[in-house]
C-alpha cells in the first residue's frame, strides 16, 4: 500500500550534507520532495501543509549529532511527524461499556462494511473471547442480509434472524434486545451505505445512532479511496460522530495517502486495518510501525506478533525438538511452509524487513515470490509417505515421476532435496554443539566460533534464512525464508548473511 510513498521517499534524505546544524536551504531541498512525495501518494493538500509546515519548524536549526548523517537526522524529525500525524499510539476497539457493547460500522457501499464486520466479530470472539451477535441493518442492496448470515456462519458467530419488511432503525432495536437476552457481550450493526453521499444516507445513519446509542462508531472506509477520502472522512464525521476508523484493501496497490488524510482530518484513530482479502487478515494499527514501513525500516515486532498468532506452538515445539535431533523429514518442512503462508507468505514477510524497500529491484531479479512456497509444497505432495519420511530414496526414476506430478523440473526437485539436507546437516551440527543450545531458545550463549564458521561459509544453508526455530527472540518453530541463506538469495548480504555473487 505505502510502496509509492516509501519508494519517493528513499531516496530523498540521502542528498542532505553537511554539518553542524541543518540549513534552511539543505530542509527547503528536502521538504520541496516530500511535499511532491505526500501529494503523488493521494494525501490531501491541506494534510501535506500541515505536515511539511512542522517538519520544517523542526528541522531547521536543529543540532546535527557527530555519528548521525544530517539526512538521517532529517529522517527522524519526518519519522515523528509522521507518527504524530498518524496519531501517536495504536487505539483497539473499546468494550469499556455495559454489555452488550453496541458497534456500529458505518460507510460508503463498496468499502467492505460487511466482509469487515465479520473480521472484527472474528477477532473478538476469537482472541478476546467474547460473545458477538452480528445484525445487517442494510436493507437495500440484494442479499446484504444473507451475505453476513453466511459470514457468520463460516466464523461461527450468531447473526439476528433474518424478519423481512423490518427498516434499519427496527432492525437495530430488535438486535440490542437479543443481544441483552441472549447474554452476548457485543452487538454489531452493519448498517447500509450508498455509492456516494447523500442526505438519505446520513438520516438513517443518525436514526440508527439515536436508536441504540452505540459505544463506537466505526468508518469503514477503503484505502484506495485516494483524495476524496478527507471528504468521505469530514462528511460521516460531523454527522455521526466516528470513534475510529477501519482501512480496509490496505495490501493492494494504492497510494496509501487515505491513512494520513483521514487521521489528520477527523482526529479519530485508525484502529483496524484489513490486509487481505481472507477473514482474519485484520490487524491492529500501530501508528510507528507504520511509519516505519513507510521510511523502509521494515516492521519485525508486527511480524513476530503474527507469527505468535498464526503459529501453532505445539507443532514448533515438536519441529524444534526434531531439528535439534537432525530427525527433520520433508513433512516436516512442508509444515515449515505452511506456516509461512500464514504469516503472509514471502511477500508479506519481507516487505516487513528492515531494507528491503531499496532493494526491489534484486529481489524481483533473484525470483523470490510467493510461487517459491507453493511450487516446493507441490513437489513435496507429489511424494509418496515413504519419501517424504525417507529423502534419500529419491532417486532419478522417482525424481522424474515427482516432477512430471507437481508439475516442475527435475532440477527444482533437486533444488528442494539439497535446500532439505543442507538444513538437516546444519541442525545435526547445531544439536551436537551444547554451546549452541541458546539458538533453539534453551538460554544458552551461541559459540562465536561457530557463528563465526556460519558467517564465512555464507551463512544458513538456503531454505533457512539465516532464523532456524527459535533464533533470534523468533517464537520456537518460526519458519525460515527458502533461498535466502546460503547464497540461496543472490546479492543481497543481511539477509541471512547469504554470500554475495
Amino acid at each position: 500500500m505505502f510502496d509509492t510513498l516509501s519508494d519517493r521517499l528513499s531516496g530523498i534524505f540521502d542528498k542532505i550534507t553537511g554539518r553542524g546544524a541543518l540549513s534552511d536551504k539543505d530542509v527547503a531541498e528536502a521538504l520541496r520532495e516530500v511535499r511532491r512525495a505526500l501529494l503523488e501518494a493521494d494525501v490531501a493538500l491541506e494534510v501535506v501543509k500541515t505536515f511539511t509546515d512542522k517538519v520544517r519548524e523542526r528541522a531547521v536549526g536543529a543540532e546535527v549529532v557527530r555519528s548521525v548523517k544530517p539526512g538521517q537526522m532529517v529522517v527522524k524529525i519526518v519519522h515523528d511527524t509522521l507518527v504524530e500525524t498518524l496519531g501517536a499510539e495504536a487505539s483497539e476497539i473499546s468494550l469499556h461499556a455495559a454489555p452488550p457493547v453496541a458497534i456500529m460500522m458505518v460507510g460508503l457501499q463498496g468499502s467492505g462494511k460487511t466482509t469487515t464486520t465479520a473480521k472484527i466479530a472474528k477477532r473478538l470472539s476469537e482472541r478476546d473471547k467474547k460473545k458477538v451477535l452480528m445484525a445487517s441493518l442494510d436493507t437495500r442492496r440484494p442479499a446484504a442480509q444473507e451475505q453476513l448470515k453466511i459470514l457468520g456462519e463460516q466464523i461461527s458467530v450468531a447473526t439476528l434472524p433474518i424478519v423481512a419488511g423490518q427498516g434499519p432503525v427496527d432492525i437495530a432495536r430488535r438486535a440490542q434486545n437479543a443481544a441483552k437476552l441472549g447474554g452476548y457481550d457485543v452487538v454489531m450493526l452493519d448498517t447500509a451505505g450508498r455509492t456516494h453521499i447523500d442526505e438519505p444516507l446520513m438520516i438513517e445513519m443518525e436514526e440508527v445512532k439515536r436508536a441504540t446509542n452505540p459505544h463506537e462508531i466505526l468508518l469503514v472506509a477503503d484505502a484506495l479511496t485516494g483524495q476524496d477520502a478527507v471528504n468521505v472522512a469530514r462528511s460521516f464525521n460531523e454527522r455521526c460522530a466516528v470513534t475510529g476508523i477501519v482501512l480496509t484493501r490496505i495490501d493492494g496497490d494504492g497510494r496509501g495517502g487515505a491513512a494520513l488524510s483521514m487521521r489528520a482530518v477527523t482526529g479519530k484513530p485508525i484502529k483496524l486495518i484489513g490486509t487481505g482479502e481472507k477473514i482474519d487478515a485484520i490487524e491492529a494499527f500501530h501508528p510507528s510501525r507504520i511509519a516505519d514501513r513507510i521510511l523502509g525500516m521494515g516492521d519485525i515486532v508486527s511480524l513476530v506478533e503474527k507469527a505468535s498468532e498464526q503459529i501453532d506452538q505445539e507443532k514448533a515445539l515438536r519441529t524444534a525438538q526434531k531439528l535439534k535431533k537432525g530427525e527433520f523429514n520433508l513433512e516436516d518442512f512442508a509444515e515449515q511452509l505452511r506456516q509461512m503462508e500464514k504469516i503472509g507468505g514471502m511477500s508479506g514477510i519481507m516487505g516487513m524487513m528492515p531494507g528491503i524497500g531499496k532493494m526491489k529491484k534484486q529481489v524481483a531479479a533473484s525470483g523470490i515470490d510467493d510461487r517459491i512456497i507453493k511450487r516446493q509444497l507441490a513437489i513435496i505432495s507429489s511424494m509418496t509417505k515413504v519419501e517424504k519420511e525417507k529423502p534419500a530414496l529419491m532417486n532419478a526414476s522417482r525424481k522424474k515421476r515427482v516432477a512430471a506430478g507437481s508439475g516442475v523440473e527435475v532440477q527444482d526437485v533437486n533444488k528442494l532435496l539439497k535446500m532439505h539436507r543442507q538444513m538437516s546437516d546444519m541442525m545435526k551440527k547445531l544439536g551436537r554443539n551444547k554451546k549452541m543450545a541458546g539458538l533453539f531458545g534453551g538460554g544458552a550463549q551461541p559459540d562465536p566460533a561457530m557463528l563465526e564458521e556460519m558467517q564465512k561459509s555464507g551463512g544458513m544453508p538456503g531454505g533457512m534464512g539465516g532464523m532456524p526455530p527459535g533464533i533470534g527472540g523468533m517464537p520456537s518453530g518460526f519458519p525460515g525464508l527458502p533461498g535466502m541463506g546460503g547464497g540461496g538469495f543472490p546479492g543481497l548480504p543481511g539477509l541471512g548473511r547469504g554470500k554475495k555473487k
